[in-house]
């Protein structure tokens, strides 16, 4: 974490789950210079706003898929944690040109404003579902990580590094299973794609500290996987739906 002290860091994707808890923590644990925190949607940055105005926080609207915004916001940064994403599996299935642009063009963007602008190091977050990927969400974040890992060969050494990190399903973040197991089990039903499917589960402090640590050591071309408990989904809903 001592990686960010006196840093600016540009974060996308700020005003979600994760980049709240990295923001908390980082103003917490860390003596980071400033955190910019870049999102598309001015709602949800009024509302973070609302309890995270420090001085050293920077809101700026924008998105991923905008090539000449993203160059403009990353003047004078030193980090870029990149969690901007379409993350829902039916929603990139129904809409997968979206998914494609935020994804995989996006992605693409934020590597080359990163090496334009000069930034030291950029971490991706990425996802189990891009391992051997059965659906459209899973297949973009692969394509994200291979164009990261991809990206340290198109600059000189000791210029900007690029990392991925891989983990699974944060417990209790906006979307993910617990929440939607909490909130559908009053109708008496719970559904379960496959009685066999497991989850990696990681909770977000965890995954934000993950990135944390992954920041400090990181050299360039890694794709980062923690070690982290499954839990069958059968087994989650008896814990957290039994009478569903």
């Amino acid at each position: 974490m001592a990686y960010l002290d006196g840093k600016t860091v540009f974060l996308t994707g700020g005003t979600g789950s994760f980049g709240k808890r990295f923001v908390k923590m980082a103003l917490k644990d860390t003596q980071v210079k400033q955190i910019i925190i870049y999102s598309r949607d001015e709602l949800k940055q009024f509302e973070m706003q609302q309890w995270a105005n420090s001085p050293r926080l920077k809101y700026v609207l924008g998105d991923v898929r905008d090539a000449y915004r993203l160059r403009r916001s990353l003047d004078g940064v030193d980090v870029v944690v990149h969690a901007a994403a379409m993350k829902q599996v039916p929603a990139s299935e129904n809409n997968p040109i979206e998914a494609i642009r935020t994804n995989v063009i996006g992605a693409e963007n934020v590597i080359n404003a990163a090496i334009d602008c000069g930034v030291k190091k950029v971490i991706a977050l990425s996802t189990d579902k891009a391992c051997n990927p059965v659906n459209l969400y899973g297949a973009t974040k692969l394509c994200s990580d291979k164009l990261f890992v991809a990206a340290n060969g198109l600059v000189k050494e000791g210029s900007t590094k690029f990392a991925v990190v891989r983990y699974g399903n944060v417990i209790g973040s906006r979307g993910s299973v617990i929440p939607f197991f909490l909130n559908i089990k009053k109708t008496g039903r719970v559904p379960i794609t496959d009685t066999r499917m497991t989850r990696f589960m990681i909770t977000l402090t965890q995954g934000v500290q993950f990135v944390f640590d992954c920041l400090d050591k990181m050299e360039g071309g890694e794709l980062f996987v923690p070690k982290i408990p499954t839990m069958n989904m059968m087994e989650l809903k008896e814990a957290v739906a039994p009478d569903a």
